[in-house]
């Protein structure tokens, strides 16, 4: 593993742990796969709230929407098979559907472009209010007409994915969940992932959270509903580590996976621009598409009424982020990009040396903190409170012994001043000064405040 790879992986869960305290979230599981392998396996916070259970890596979540790509997997392998292909309109394998929705072909419904409904004319089961439809219900609503007309736009639809999961059973003569675990999730050598609840027995399965208001607290949300008909939509329930594998498996230049390197660039090229938003994807089938700078990513991201998840390949770098929260208002989309910008950071600028690596830590002034992170032969000044810790760094040139030069800077801040280290008795770091500003360990920072204002 690069230098520089190892010197990011020290710094993302330091960074996330302190997202964690800030944001007040529940509970965070990271995993970072390198080459199909996880390298990076961290939770923080609770399972539960309301119990007190704290989170492991081994906790599964409803990861959601992530279903689409499992299912998309199925159907990939079915036309590697010769079994359908994805210009099929989906009636040839389903009947009693309205004649426009029989009419749409498979690829259609992956990629979100056959103008079905979102979630039916009652969306109650996304607010707890009633059951996931069941295959009647599915199919009574895809009796109905498309919203839209085929091939006329993006458009997200569950109903969409609930017709491919039809469309499995029909064609394998299997149920879909029975057919997908062992066809795409035992495949790819996944240990932790069902396509819906109930987990195995002695499983650890996290609970979801709403979010603060309008109580202003937190309730536990269970999150254990069957998805019923849905489950190749939004049933399936994993890892952070299972889904940065499964997913590192579908970048077209990896070693090992379920489909084949023709199946996995057509599942990553993009099909449909996301048109009316600010962040520029793209959908695939089955899979999401961006930009973090100028890294492109592919993968999914899932939002259950108990969870909000997210899962990222970064193509042509074998490297795979799954980013899994437990609450409602989870920050997993940010906290992935967040990722990404630390990896792009330190690939960027490098491993820090011999004469940069004692300047690492967090350090506290009454405004609260700041981090330095050693890079090659330099020393980046971080604000470990945004998202994206890295923005606009300022840069420490390190001239000697416990000495540097702050070397870059906004005009706002300390340009050109210098920089230093102090040291106790035992020649621990217990100071850090920037320009003419001191900065300490949390704890003392903490005793000092209590000093000056409660004492």
């Amino acid at each position: 593993m690069q230098g520089w790879l190892t010197a990011a992986l020290d710094y993302i869960p330091r960074w996330l742990e302190h997202q964690m305290r800030l944001s007040e979230q529940p509970g965070c599981a990271i995993a970072v796969a390198y080459r199909g392998r996880v390298v990076l396996e961290r939770a923080f916070g609770h399972a539960n709230l309301r119990t007190g259970e704290l989170l492991t890596p081994r906790h599964r979540f409803r990861v959601a929407s992530h279903s689409k790509t499992f299912t998309a997997a199925g159907i990939l392998k079915l036309r590697e098979a010769d079994r359908l292909r994805l210009d099929d309109p989906v009636g040839r394998y389903v009947d009693g559907l309205h004649p426009k929705v029989a009419a749409a072909t498979i690829g259609q419904l992956l990629s979100h472009s056959a103008g079905l409904i979102r979630d039916g004319l009652d969306a109650g089961q996304w607010q707890d209010r009633r059951p996931y439809l069941d295959e009647a219900e599915l199919r009574a609503a895809l009796a109905e007409p498309p919203v839209l007309p085929a091939g006329s736009r993006f458009k997200y639809s569950n109903h969409g994915f609930g017709l491919l999961g039809l469309a499995i059973e029909r064609v394998t003569g299997k149920p879909y969940r029975e057919w997908i675990a062992r066809n795409v999730v035992a495949r790819a050598g996944l240990q932790e992932t069902v396509p819906d609840m109930p987990v195995p027995a002695g499983a650890p399965m996290v609970g979801g959270h709403s979010g603060k208001l309008p109580l202003g607290r937190r309730l536990v949300v269970p999150g254990t509903n069957d998805t019923r008909a849905l489950s190749s939509a939004t049933g399936f329930v994993s890892t952070a580590g299972d889904l940065a594998r499964f997913f590192a498996g579908l970048d077209p230049a990896a070693r090992h996976s379920v489909l084949s390197p023709e199946s996995r660039r057509e599942m990553v090229r993009r099909h449909w621009h996301e048109e009316h938003s600010s962040l520029a994807r793209h959908y695939g089938l089955g899979t999401i598409l961006g930009r973090v700078g100028d890294w492109e990513w592919f993968g999914h991201a899932g939002g259950f009424q108990s969870c909000i998840s997210r899962t990222v390949v970064l193509p042509g770098r074998d490297l795979a982020v799954s980013v899994l929260t437990n609450a409602v208002d989870g920050y997993a989309h940010q906290w992935s990009d967040g990722v990404v910008h630390i990896l792009r950071g330190f690939a960027k600028r490098g491993a820090p040396t011999a004469k940069t690596r004692d300047w690492a830590g967090r350090w506290w002034g009454l405004w609260g903190s700041t981090d330095l992170v050693p890079m090659r032969d330099h020393v980046l000044i971080c604000t470990p409170n945004l998202v994206n810790p890295f923005l606009d760094a300022g840069e420490i040139a390190v001239t000697g012994p416990d000495a540097g030069t702050i070397r870059l800077a906004g005009g706002f801040a300390n340009h050109g001043e210098t920089a230093r280290l102090v040291r106790d008795g035992a020649g621990k770091v217990a100071e850090v000064w920037l320009g003419g500003g001191k900065w300490l360990p949390e704890a003392a920072m903490a005793a000092e405040m209590v000093r000056r204002y409660e004492g």
